[in-house]
């Protein structure tokens, strides 16, 4: 079983040192790479992380998920075969519940980054498909493979997938929404969204 609680904190690391977008003139691996510091340097800032410039400083970190992440890629593959059953107008109001639930649920752990170690050690490009490996080193010395699953649409890579020991963050969304769909329904999983009831969302049903 995957350790939960220090997992979703790795998770939101693994996030958002992938900002900003992709580009597809450099290889994924080169630009997960070369962005690091970047977002480093925001969660290092004194200035940033003071609590006057929580709004601030999120707002940046909400962009920077945006821009790397195909949400609705994200979406359609965590609903599975219930995506297709979707309108239209069904399917841009759940990525934007999607894109929702990932940034409240991850974006408070992001802020308690401190300097664990990341590094990238393969790429796998296969068309417009890649795969990119990294390992997160804990002070403990405890060492978390991270594999970044992408997607090259409209000539920038944009991550759909974060596997973290093994666990696949869309594959475990899809467990739960699906669990939720069948013993309720759809349009109960909507309610749950919009109302930010996730202790309820990923909780069993008794």
């Amino acid at each position: 079983m995957i350790r939960i609680g220090f997992a979703l904190f790795v998770l939101a690391v693994s996030i958002f040192l992938t900002a900003p977008t992709l580009q597809a003139e450099t290889s994924p691996l080169k630009a997960v790479n070369s962005t690091t510091d970047r977002v480093i340097e925001i969660l290092k800032d004194k200035e940033m992380m003071k609590a006057q410039r929580t709004t601030e400083r999120r707002n940046t970190i909400r962009k920077s998920i945006s821009e790397v992440f195909d949400f609705e890629e994200m979406a359609k593959r965590a609903l599975a075969a219930h995506w297709q059953k979707r309108t239209p107008n069904e399917k841009r109001e759940f990525t934007a519940l999607f894109a929702d639930l990932l940034e409240r649920s991850y974006i408070k752990k992001i802020e308690s980054y401190s300097d664990e170690k990341i590094d990238y050690l393969s790429e796998r490009i296969e068309g417009d498909s890649a795969l990119v490996r990294s390992r997160i080193t804990t002070k403990r010395n405890l060492e978390i493979p991270i594999d970044y699953r992408l997607l090259k649409k409209n000539d920038k890579w944009m991550v759909y997938d974060v596997i973290i020991e093994g666990v696949s963050l869309v594959n475990n969304y899809r467990t739960q929404f699906n669990r939720v769909i069948r013993q309720q329904s759809y349009e109960d999983l909507v309610r749950r969204m919009q109302n930010k009831q996730e202790e309820e969302l990923f909780s069993e049903k008794k």
